[in-house]
């Protein structure tokens, strides 16, 4: 059974960092890329970083500069490194993946970040 399992979510304060981690039960490999989305109370759930196969990056406009997506295809694991975290980054932020073998799309259960003083 495939699974996605985020981890790192919690409470910072404003201007401050997290780190959060998805970790994959099966080679990371077999997806086409992996991603990270966030869901905000009352908003839609928007893409945040992406990190295809041979490593390439992309990043929504609001969290370029301060987020960093990477991936360690030995542990099965990607990361988004989150800095200069601002009220407005709160959110369930969820791991995405699309299989490469039958399309299927994988979500992780999601981790709660929130950004307060």
């Amino acid at each position: 059974q495939v699974q996605l399992v985020e981890s790192g979510g919690g409470l910072v304060q404003p201007g401050g960092s997290l780190k959060l981690s998805c970790a994959a039960s099966i080679s990371i490999f077999r997806f086409y890329g992996m991603n990270w989305y966030r869901q905000a109370p009352g908003t839609q759930r928007e893409l945040v970083a992406a990190i295809t196969l041979g490593g390439s990056t992309r990043y929504t406009d609001s969290v370029k500069g301060r987020f960093t997506i990477s991936r360690d295809n030995a542990k099965n694991t990607v990361d988004l490194q989150m800095n200069s975290l601002q009220p407005e980054d709160t959110a369930v932020y969820y791991c995405n993946a699309r299989m490469v073998v039958n399309e299927q799309v994988y979500w992780g259960q999601g981790t709660q970040v929130t950004v307060s003083s």
